[in-house]
């Protein structure tokens, strides 16, 4: 009924080998295992009844039916299993972490970080090289200068650029055991540039890069923030997956060009979100036009439009319109972004007008 035996169920039953079985389990819609995810919590065996507690951060009832059935099926292939029984919990947003933060075990599994913030948004693409830094810096001083507390978190494991964006170098202080975030232009401001050499390429693998993420957010002292921003790493990998376990984002910003090979990747991302539960606030289209800063003509370099057709296709909201404009790109390139330099600016305006848009679903 389940299957063919498999040579290795002659082994004796352990619990590494009950295990190695789960790790066959793909995590529906992804590549990754269901251990990988964090979904199996504990494993125990008694004679041949092998009990598993599946620990859930999906809300989505389909999905975790679906995993307990796969887990049920995949141990009762194995002939030294005679009985299969399961514990499954899921965690909800609703509780926040206490205010006294213990790093037990136990504790980790069950908290959800920064739920003392109003809202945790990433900033996310399929693809790198669509300026989705650019836009997460600029976003963050435009809705500090709309009077919300702003924590940027750069996140982008593999190509911490916001210090360079910021024009922040020093290096952070501590105190009471905590890191305490720089602040530029009315933000606050986290990267793990800060604490490597900028000069050295980062090879790490998916535990290291989600234990990364934790860090910068867990042992951060992130007080009394509105917006919890997080420029991500582009693609739909461990980072991602990371933050969404780690904490209950409020929702997820995708910046994308024009042209359909940056859109095709960005659909990827907007529906990776959704796998995992996050809402998506908006689509952002970067890139979007060129104005001829000596005739004035307009030019569609990468096309035009194309984002906002694809967020209709896919029922999500479209945020607006980035020029590719010189202005922009030297403030990122010498630490002194548009918006906090140049806020009447036309360029500048167009991220004042994205700021607005969440701040009329994400209310002060």
């Amino acid at each position: 009924m389940f299957g063919k035996k498999n040579n290795s169920d002659n082994a004796v039953l352990s619990r590494e080998l009950v295990m190695d079985r789960l790790k066959t389990i793909k995590y529906p819609g992804f590549s990754r295992n269901i251990i990988s995810f964090g979904v199996v919590k504990n494993v125990t065996i008694q004679d041949s009844t092998v009990k598993v507690q599946l620990n859930f951060t999906t809300q989505n009832a389909e999905i975790r039916e679906q995993i307990a059935i796969l887990v049920r099926e995949q141990l009762e292939t194995m002939q030294q299993v005679k009985n299969v029984e399961l514990q499954t919990t899921a965690q909800t947003a609703q509780a926040p972490p206490q205010a006294s933060v213990s790093h037990a075990p136990a504790d980790r599994e069950s908290e959800k970080l920064l739920m003392d913030t109003k809202y945790r948004i990433a900033v996310a693409s399929g693809k790198g090289g669509v300026g989705k830094s650019t836009v997460a810096v600029n976003l963050a001083i435009a809705l500090a200068k709309r009077g919300a507390r702003v924590g940027l978190l750069d996140a982008d494991i593999y190509g911490p650029n916001i210090p360079i964006m910021l024009g922040a170098y020093e290096k952070p202080k501590g105190r009471d055991n905590k890191v305490l975030p720089l602040e530029r232009y009315g933000i606050k401001l986290m990267s793990i540039g800060f604490f490597l050499d900028e000069n050295s390429p980062i090879i790490w693998r998916g535990p290291l890069v989600g234990k990364a993420i934790e860090q910068l957010m867990r042992d951060v002292a992130w007080e009394d923030i509105d917006f919890f921003i997080v420029d991500m790493p582009p693609g739909t990998g461990d980072a991602q997956i990371s933050l969404s376990s780690l904490t209950k984002l409020s929702g997820s910003v995708m910046v994308s060009t024009p042209q359909n090979v940056a859109l095709t990747d960005v659909i990827k991302g907007v529906k990776m979100f959704q796998k995992v539960d996050v809402a998506i606030i908006g689509m952002v289209e970067n890139m979007s036009y060129f104005i001829c800063p000596h005739c004035g003509e307009r030019t569609d370099i990468f096309a035009h439009g194309n984002t906002e057709k694809t967020s209709r296709n896919l029922g999500v909201p479209f945020l607006g319109s980035i020029p590719l404009d010189t202005a922009i790109r030297e403030g990122g390139d010498e630490g002194k972004p548009i918006v906090a330099m140049r806020p009447d600016s036309p360029q500048a305006e167009s991220f004042f007008a994205i700021a607005d848009k969440i701040l009329e679903k994400m209310p002060l």
